[in-house]
């Protein structure tokens, strides 16, 4: 029931959910004709984009902002080109609307189809990524969901960028520019509210720190589609091709540390311990990553400083890196079960025994076997971009893509049957 005192928040949420049931009909043809618009659109607005990006970025550093945050505020050309690329990339991947998951006959004639169709309104919360505004659109639009984006105040220029340009660009196709809406109130108690719209919105997805994940999942009473921090690990076991364990862990830390897929803490095998202290940790000081260590790591290098448990226990998101001594994989093992967050632990080994004990060790969404923990990516995946990374262990994990945004239905065919 509508009522006259309705918040803006509200009425929003009620026009993007009264568009759903057509999105989720419009054929493939259509989606992509509009998402090629949008790409297109992205591309030539490319000025007004990094023009809103430049105010966010001054507000952010007035305040105080940290350089990994002004690092997940900034947009560039390049950034801007991949965000233009991944659109493209969704157009060409499968429409998951409408695929057949399961079909069978049963003994009393009917006939029983199982088939994939979207989840209809998705929230999604997120923090000074606006990159994540353009692929939750786009992955939204592709999947036959209408989405909501409430992104945070210190990106609200670049969202609202971004959002405007999307729209403009349906205004040219056949779907609703409407499909995709902002919410542009920076309060937080209109993630309160927002949070409290079950019947309207039908999931939330949080994206951010481990602050912002969990109040969306203590305040929401909309089912929530739940994405991790990331406190990831790269094990360097003493089987290791030693080159490859360097590359490996200088990626992992060095390469985008504001991300949640970088790793915050190295474990190495007592044997090859003073080797990757040898061979690492200059490459490290030289990208100015903050080391902090063991006893064991200490002993081989005094300048590093020492870590605390609550070093182990943290993710960074910046240059520093937590590193410790293990006796062995089992060692490894039982350290990330108390201190990881079930996103991505990495292997570094050439034993297949000991990845095997690493794989069934532990648990998470991804495991890396001599790959770097950045790898675990939506667009590095195949899926174009993803909405998050799931660490939860009901309906999707690890990146969620273009079928996790769907539900499924049963479509049961009968010849005039009832049950007796």
């Amino acid at each position: 029931m509508h009522t006259a005192t309705e918040s803006d928040i509200v009425r929003l949420a009620r026009a993007t959910k009264a568009l759903a049931l057509t999105l989720a009909a419009t054929p493939t043809f259509e989606k992509n004709a509009a998402l090629e618009k949008i790409a297109q659109a992205l591309e030539n607005n490319q000025a007004l984009i990094l023009e809103a990006n430049a105010r966010d970025i001054a507000q952010g550093q007035a305040e105080g902002l940290s350089k990994a945050l002004i690092d997940r505020l900034s947009l560039n050309a390049r950034r801007i080109h991949d965000l233009v690329e991944t659109v493209q990339q969704i157009v060409r991947l499968p429409d998951p609307v409408g695929t057949l998951l399961d079909a069978y006959k049963r003994p009393n004639g009917l006939h029983i189809e199982k088939v994939r169709v979207p989840l209809g309104l998705v929230a999604i919360i997120y923090e000074a990524r606006p990159n994540v505004t353009v692929d939750a659109a786009a992955l939204a639009l592709k999947s036959g969901n209408c989405v909501l984006l409430r992104g945070s105040r210190s990106a609200l220029n670049t969202n609202r960028a971004l959002v405007e340009i999307m729209q403009a660009a349906l205004v040219q196709t056949a779907l609703d520019p409407g499909i995709i809406a902002l919410v542009t109130d920076s309060d937080r108690a209109a993630v309160s509210e927002l949070l409290q719209l079950r019947g309207i919105i039908d999931v939330v997805i949080p994206r951010g720190g481990s602050e912002l994940i969990q109040r969306v999942v203590n305040e929401s009473r909309i089912p929530v589609l739940e994405t991790g921090e990331g406190n990831c690990h790269v094990y360097v076991d003493g089987s290791a091709n030693l080159d490859h364990a360097v590359k490996i862990c200088y990626n992992a830390k060095v390469q985008r540390p504001s991300v949640c897929n970088a790793a915050e803490t190295f474990l190495f095998q007592k044997p090859i311990a003073a080797e990757m202290v040898r061979q690492l940790f200059p490459l490290l000081r030289q990208a100015g990553v903050d080391i902090r260590a063991d006893e064991s790591i200490r002993a081989l290098d005094a300048s590093v400083t020492a870590a605390t448990e609550q070093d182990f226990d943290t993710e960074f998101l910046d240059l520093i890196v937590a590193v410790k001594v293990v006796a062995d994989v089992n060692a490894a093992c039982a350290h990330i079960r108390r201190f990881g967050t079930q996103h991505t632990e990495a292997i570094v080994a050439e034993d297949p025994s000991v990845i095997d004990q690493f794989k069934k060790g532990i648990d998470c969404a991804a495991v890396m076997i001599n790959a770097s923990t950045r790898f675990t990516d939506g667009g590095e995946f195949g899926f174009g971009a993803e909405m998050g990374i799931s660490t939860q262990k009901l309906h999707a994990r690890g990146p969620l893509g273009l079928p996790e945004l769907c539900t499924y239905q049963y479509v049961v065919t009968g010849q005039g049957h009832i049950r007796s």
